[in-house]
């Protein structure tokens, strides 16, 4: 139970004082995982660039290195931040801006803090300490004294813990700083606490509740000590119960009355760790009292709410304590399941406690499942789990009581200190009684001397009002005519507020028609851009739908003819009567049916993953001229057939900008069509020339060509290819498909492609690519 309290002090007390908010986020930040990076990096890298552009070394450099290590800090990349961290402190102290480093110095503190690493982060608090110091900034002094507070007792050492506390809560009584006080008193209540001094713990408790609640009922200060206060209670043994005037038979309603209220607040505010703290607490008490139904409640959503965050020891210890809940009402199963989770997080980061009692729980699971190995297994390693902790708490245990015994000799000057301050502010309230005593006396006498003042004005007002006497009837004839020049003068001014009023409103008029009127123009722009949208979306769906009934109809009817080909083939080499010739024949005719097969199915393959946006272009320098070469290489024996000739007359060193595979399969698909619809003996020429930004690339052949209504057709914006295939020379058969997914892969290469008829016979194509 001390452990626990003193994991919680460091949380609530970091959270807690104001400046303790930007040192959560920053515990927060070392402690998180990052789901996406991009951002983050991006940001780092922005920042990089404008510290390398900034040469001098002036008050703007060192806070762009502030950013910078702030940044690694929140990427958890510990070994950057401590570079970036040195090269601002080393220049804040050369330009004597003490500023930047000091909270550089906190920052740091706070980055080894959340990593329990209390050795750095004692020794950059209290370097931070001396700088807020130096430059007379008292509140960040009192806050890093309130951190370290929280540190000491996580080691634990409860003599510096009080130490530190005091010099923080001296600071905060100059500066009439009461929140961040009761910070400290909320502090060195769990001071108390982990001592066993439960009363004296409730004391602290309540004195900070009393400031927290300044600040209304849902603050984090108080849900904080709510809990606190329930703990306190809950855990107290009869005797501390009977000190703190509370019967044994009152604990359970008291915890349950302040853990409720800490709940209420959580929720308010929002803060799921709380909130996960509190249900446990909540767990637990129902588990006490027997009633099951509730307790199992608050575990499962303690584990539930545990999870979303990233205190793996909470979660680890949540998930043990429902685990040894399920283990205690003969669920083994569900035991058996979070007690192994339980157990592999305190292993991966060495919470040896809540390892030692998920080992001892699983022991218990197996031994009443009556797997006897197991059992023994875990209870062994629950011996030697145990006797390590035993081992580290016996060396401490001459070090805690020492430190026992200085913490009396601490709180008692701590004690006599306030007793001092409370006397001396008693002397200062009987100096200020006789103070003003002194100053009553001085009134009197002042009173006199008005007295005295008071006759003599009452002479001269005599003398006066004889005198205002003579002019009073001057003065009534002069108010008479001033009434009636303030008659016109008001009717004046009537007419001109009437006139501004009518102004004002016409103007309000004409601004509402005004503002009406651009509403109604861009509302009805917009209408008609989406319009415009909605149109060509639909017209792509038609053509879409086209090339999905194109391709359909191209599966179900020649994937039927080649794959019967090939299963009668098969029947035939079974019987084994049939002559070579006819087998040859055959053989040619089934390989032509299976090779215009898989041309189709790999041009069907690349253009669905091409609409599905499963092809993304690596976009590299190329050297066209060995490219052309391959395709034709690759394609010299379906054109020797025909007896064609293809020339590649692309100069060596034609680079241009493009994906290696996705322009190969356009050239493959270019050059034979053109194979398909050239006659025997004919020519293929591929050519290129080069453009100040881009290269353009020429197949053309002297086949039968492109008619005009096919070349319109293709160049037209929008082509989706939803024509149906021509045979070829040699009744060749196509899909369709070819001059889509070339349009489709130029593309998304960024280029561009069109059709045209060659003046002497054939056609072309034409692909630009930028160099």
């Amino acid at each position: 139970m001390k452990q626990y309290c003193v994991n919680k002090q460091i949380n609530y007390t970091l959270r807690i004082f104001k400046t303790g908010i930007v040192i959560s986020s920053f515990l927060l930040l070392c402690n998180a995982g990052f789901a996406q990076m991009s951002a983050p990096q991006k940001k780092l890298d922005s920042l990089l660039s404008l510290n390398q552009k900034n040469t001098k070394s002036d008050s703007t450099k060192i806070k762009i290195l502030t950013e910078v290590y702030r940044q690694y800090m929140r990427m958890r990349n510990i070994d950057k931040s401590e570079e970036y961290l040195d090269k601002t402190i080393q220049l804040a102290h050369e330009k004597n801006l003490k500023k930047f480093s000091a909270i550089a110095f906190y920052r740091r503190a706070l980055m080894y803090h959340g990593r329990s690493d209390y050795q750095k982060a004692e020794e950059n608090y209290l370097n931070a300490v001396a700088e807020f110091a130096s430059i007379g900034n008292q509140d960040m002094e009192a806050g890093t004294y309130l951190n370290l507070g929280a540190l000491y007792g996580s080691i634990p050492d409860y003599v510096k813990s009080l130490d530190v506390n005091q010099k923080a809560i001296a600071i905060y009584e100059k500066m009439g700083n009461e929140t961040d006080m009761a910070s400290c008193y909320t502090n060195i209540s769990t001071i108390y606490q982990n001592l066993g001094n439960q009363s004296q713990a409730l004391v602290y408790m309540k004195m900070a509740l009393k400031v927290f609640l300044k600040d209304g009922e849902n603050t984090r200060g108080v849900a904080v000590v709510y809990e606190l206060i329930g703990s306190n209670y809950f855990e107290a043994s009869d005797k501390e119960l009977m000190e703190m005037n509370v019967l044994p038979k009152q604990k359970v309603k008291l915890a349950l009355e302040h853990y409720n209220k800490s709940l209420k607040v959580a929720e308010a505010i929002n803060d799921i760790g709380l909130v996960a703290t509190v249900k446990r607490d909540l767990a637990d008490i129902y588990s006490a009292i027997g009633d099951n139904d509730a307790a199992l409640l608050s575990y499962q959503k303690s584990v539930e709410l545990n999870k979303t965050r990233d205190d793996k020891e909470s979660y680890a210890s949540s998930l043990y304590a429902l685990g040894n809940f399920y283990q205690k009402q003969n669920d083994l199963d569900n035991a058996l399941i979070l007690l192994k989770n339980s157990l592999k997080i305190a292993e991966d980061n060495r919470f040896l406690e809540i390892e030692k009692q998920s080992s001892l729980c699983l022991s218990a699971v197996y031994e009443k499942q009556k797997d006897y190995n197991k059992s023994l297994a875990y209870y062994k390693q629950y011996i030697v789990l145990r006797d390590k902790i035993f081992d580290q708490e016996k060396e401490k245990e001459i070090t805690r009581r020492q430190m026992q015994i200085d913490f009396g000799v601490k709180e008692r000057d701590y004690l006599m200190k306030q007793k001092l301050t409370e006397g001396e502010l008693k002397r200062q309230q009987q100096e200020l009684i006789l103070r003003r005593q002194q100053l009553a006396l001085s009134d009197k006498e002042n009173a006199l001397d008005l007295l005295t003042f008071q006759k003599a004005k009452a002479d001269l007002d005599i003398q006066r009002l004889a005198q205002e006497g003579r002019f009073a009837n001057a003065k009534f004839q002069a108010q008479i005519a001033a009434s009636v020049k303030d008659k016109q003068i008001s009717k004046q001014e009537q007419q001109i507020k009437f006139d501004w009023r009518v102004k004002i409103f016409l103007t309000i008029a004409a601004t509402l028609i005004l503002i009406i009127a651009v509403v109604i123009f861009f509302n009805q722009r917009k209408t008609t851009r989406l319009n415009k949208i909605i149109n060509n979306q639909k017209r792509e769906l038609e053509q879409l739908s086209k090339v999905k009934d194109r391709i359909f109809s191209v599966v179900s009817h020649d994937m039927r003819t080649p794959v019967n080909s090939l299963i009668s083939f098969m029947q035939l080499l079974e019987g084994g009567n049939i002559e070579q010739e006819k087998l040859n024949r055959y053989a040619a005719s089934l390989k032509n049916n299976l090779t215009y097969t898989s041309t189709m199915m790999e041009n069907l393959l690349n253009w669905a993953a091409s609409q599905m946006q499963g092809f993304n272009p690596y976009l590299e320098s190329l050297d066209i001229h060995y490219l052309v070469a391959e395709v034709i290489n690759s394609l010299q024996d379906v054109a020797g057939q025909k007896h064609l000739n293809i020339n590649n007359l692309v100069p060596e060193k034609s680079i241009c900008k493009a994906d290696e595979n996705m322009l190969s399969l356009v050239l493959r698909n270019l050059i034979s069509n053109a194979i398909k619809f050239t006659p025997n003996g004919g020519l293929i020429e591929i050519t290129a020339a080069g453009l100040e930004n881009y290269m353009e690339l020429k197949i053309s052949d002297n086949g039968i060509g492109l008619t005009q209504v096919q070349v319109n057709h293709f160049n037209k914006p929008g082509y989706l290819g939803a024509g149906v295939s021509t045979l070829g020379t040699n009744k060749e058969k196509g899909t369709g498909l070819g001059l889509l997914l070339c349009r489709t892969f130029i593309g998304l290469m960024d280029g561009k492609i069109s059709a045209d008829v060659n003046p002497s016979g054939g056609s072309y194509f034409k692909i630009i690519l930028k160099k």
